[in-house]
């Protein structure tokens, strides 16, 4: 009898988790459920949590944090539309899950984190893991990344008020933002797509997102090795 292997285990929940928490529930875009089915997600959890890398859920992390739910990734990435030329900014890298799946859809991501222990802990994971076209910076992602803009896509893991409007500024013509906005128990993930003339905004679906944490404007981003 042929022995079934840990890693074999998370391989067959991958693909379970895009046939029934992806693709049943409309995610259609196959570069985005290709993408999901590649990264390991049980990689971006601590070592005690690994089981329930393809629940159904949002997982709780250090700092706070959460990695977000499967589908909830997906179809933020889905909405933000990225093309395999892309740059895009990752606001709230967290454990840098969502940053990896991006990474394989994107020419290069640029992703901010305001803990510096997560961040820290993240670039080292996706360098480890291989996603080489992943940047980590500390700092206050609510101000974007101005050094790397225009982006064509920014995606966030973390909702507020509104979208901010260093974002907007951020994302070229064209572009477009997923986020979620709204208080806790009223938030939508929602596109908004930059034209010469403004924006478009369109509201996908009720989403639960931790709280967008801002500064004060004074804090410079820091860009780890």
């Amino acid at each position: 009898m042929a022995t079934v292997t840990t890693a074999d285990r998370f391989d067959d929940q991958r693909k379970e988790m895009v046939e029934t928490q992806l693709r049943a529930r409309g995610i259609r875009d196959p570069r985005v459920l290709d993408a999901m089915g590649r990264v390991p997600r049980e990689s971006f959890l601590p070592h005690d949590l690994a089981h329930v890398a393809y629940a159904d859920q949002a997982v709780p992390v250090a700092g706070g944090q959460t990695i977000s739910q499967p589908y909830v990734v997906a179809l933020t990435l889905e909405a933000a539309q990225i093309g395999a030329d892309d740059a895009v900014l990752d606001v709230g890298t967290g454990t840098g899950y969502a940053a990896a799946v991006a990474s394989l859809l994107a020419k290069r991501v640029w992703s901010v984190e305001r803990d510096a222990a997560l961040a820290v802990a993240a670039a080292e994971r996706l360098r480890r893991l291989g996603f080489a076209n992943v940047r980590v910076a500390v700092g206050d992602g609510s101000r974007g990344w101005p050094a790397h803009a225009p982006y064509r896509a920014i995606v966030a893991a973390a909702a507020g008020a509104d979208v901010p409007a260093g974002w907007v500024q951020q994302v070229a013509i064209g572009g477009r933002i997923g986020a979620p906005i709204g208080p806790r128990d009223a938030q939508h993930l929602v596109r908004i797509t930059r034209s010469a003339t403004g924006t478009v905004r369109e509201k996908l679906t009720a989403v639960r997102y931790v709280p967008l944490v801002t500064g004060d404007g004074s804090e410079e981003l820091i860009e780890l090795p």
